[in-house]
Formats: structure tokens, sequence, C-alpha cells
């Protein structure tokens, strides 16, 4: 039986893999100190501010917080005056500081999964949880000269917390998050897409890829097929959190040599507290065999969420439970 590291790396390279993989079995998420420091732990209901200066408010049954970015809130209200309405947060602390995250990966035996810092709030979330999403889209028409900058500066940054993420932490996968659309459509068009974000993550993936990351996990839970085009240029290995509006099986047979695709049961048909096992099961099984080889390659069927839970206790291990079954039926 190949480890879960083994069967994962089979899958995506269309190999030989014994059995679907187990939605985030192959990659044990740690967290870093930086990433840490940026966020208080929210209280449901309570606004609380951020090392950038983002009001955020975490909402009773929701799956994480949300900034809150009006007039009274928002923290970037002229982007061509973004750099004295920004706070930059804290890149450099205490090898004490970074003791605990430090030991978070070395407790994680590497022959087995990944070890994948979580880094959440990619570059476009920044940019519409610094000034709202309707500020965010119209800048990009009215004021590209700023939003170039301020994504630049955005960039710039990450690149500095994977500096210090390296030095200390040594990952050799990622997990990363942005989400690029809705369920309908991407946020920007193709085009728009390309000349704003693209650069910015051929950087910064690329300084991943050049310091021992070799797989790179990009969440988006929304429609990117038509962004797909872009994803071997930024360097993602797997596209986790697409949902079945981007066609599954066309994704995995148009584009899965290049980037594997990772989800197709979207949480918001699944993750309810009344949800029952037959239904997961049926939509596991539903999804694999609609998909090319019963979609043994290239493909990591289960839920869109982004981490290894669910919003309602037993959704995520009854997914599991339905990957164990269906891997039954079909290896």
């Amino acid at each position: 039986m190949l480890t879960k590291k083994e069967n994962f790396l089979e899958t995506i390279h269309g190999g030989t893999p014994d059995r679907y993989v187990d939605n985030f079995e192959f990659m044990t998420l740690v967290f870093d100190c930086i990433s840490a420091h940026l966020n208080p732990e929210p209280k449901i209901g309570v606004p609380y501010q951020n090392a950038w200066g983002v009001w955020n408010v975490l909402a009773e049954g929701e799956p994480g917080p949300m900034p809150l970015t009006d007039d009274d809130h928002k923290l970037i209200t002229d982007v061509t005056e973004w750099r004295d309405q920004i706070k930059t947060p804290q890149i450099i602390f205490s090898d004490e500081d970074w003791a605990p995250f430090e030991q978070m990966a070395k407790d994680v035996d590497r022959n087995e999964t990944f070890v994948a810092p979580f880094l959440g709030n990619g570059i476009f979330e920044k940019m519409h949880y610094f000034m709202g999403m309707e500020d965010a889209m119209c800048n990009l028409y009215e004021e590209p000269e700023a939003m170039h900058d301020l994504i630049d500066y955005a960039a710039d940054w990450e690149i500095k917390q994977a500096e210090e993420i390296v030095k200390h932490m040594h990952p050799d996968a990622i997990f990363h998050h942005d989400d690029w659309g809705s369920q309908k459509n991407s946020f920007m068009a193709p085009e728009m897409f390309e000349e704003f974000l693209v650069p910015a993550y051929e950087k910064v993936y690329g300084f991943w890829k050049e310091n021992g990351v070799e797989i790179i996990v990009h969440h988006s839970d929304s429609y990117c097929y038509n962004l797909l085009e872009y994803f071997p240029r930024m360097q993602i290995d797997v596209w986790q959190g697409a949902v079945d509006t981007n066609d599954i099986p066309k994704c995995v047979a148009e584009w899965g040599d290049k980037v594997t695709i990772m989800g197709g049961l979207n949480n918001g048909i699944y993750d309810k507290p009344d949800t029952q096992y037959e239904t997961i099961l049926e939509g596991f099984r539903n999804l694999v065999n609609s998909c090319p080889n019963q979609g043994k390659h290239y493909l990591l069927p289960g839920l869109t969420m982004g981490g290894n839970w669910s919003v309602f206790d037993g959704v995520y291990d009854m997914c599991s439970k339905a990957c164990e079954q269906v891997s039954k039926e079909n290896f």
C-alpha cells in the first residue's frame, strides 16, 4: 500500500495510485509565526482589527471571518493614497516566537505527508479586504497604475513572509488561499487577470518553488475554468476548491496533466446540518465516475472547503468514508 504522499504523487502525475486521495490527507497543514500574529482569535459577532488595519467579524455559522468595508471601517478610501493609509504587518520575529511553529513542522513525518503552511488572504483578497469589493473592481479600471503598485507591494510582502517561513520551517508544499471568482464566473476577465494577478503570482509562487517547495496547492472555491490556462505559468500544481459549475470532467480532461483538480463536491450543497452519508456517497461516486478513467488521475475528489474540516460536524468525516468506499469499488 502506498503512503499518503506516494499515492498523491501517483495521482497528480498520471501514475499508478492504489486509491483515491482522501481529501487533505497528503498535506499536514501548519501555521507560521507571521500569520499567527496577523489576526487575533475571533469571537463570534465581535469585530476586530488585524495587523493590516482591516476590520473583520466572524458571523455565526460562517466558515471564516469576513472584512467590514463600510465607510466607517474601510481601510483604503483612496487607492492613490494607499501608502498613507495602510499598515505593514510585522515580518521579523524572535527565535523564541518561531519555536512552536518550527516544532510543528519537525513533528511531521515527511515520508508520509507534505509540510504545508496554511496561507490565507492572498493578493486579490488583500485588495478587496483593504477597500471593499466594489472599490477594488472599479479601481482596476479607473486607477490601474495605483492598483499595480499596491499589488506589487502585496506580492513583495508575501515573498518576505515566504523567506521567513522557508528559513524557519523548510516546507515542501504550501496551501494558499485567494478566491478568484463566484460560482458562476471569475471576478476578472481573463485578460485583466493576466495583467494584474498573473505576474504577481509568478513572482510569489516562483519564489516558493525556488526555495524547496515541491507542491503548490491554490484554494479558490469558485469558477476558474476560464483562468486555467494561466495556472501552469503561476506554477500551481493543484487547484483546490473547484466547484461543480466548472464542469469538473472537462477540467480534468483538458488540463489535468498540467493542473490537478481538487474538489467537486460543493460545500454549499453538502456541508449542511442535516446531510446524510448516502447523499455524499452518491455525489462522490457520480463525480469520479463522470471523469476520465474514473477520476484516478489528476482528480482529488472531495469537498470544496478551504481546509481539512467542515462547517457542520461530521460532514468532512462522511466524505472520507465515501472516499474509502468508492476506492474499494473502483480500484
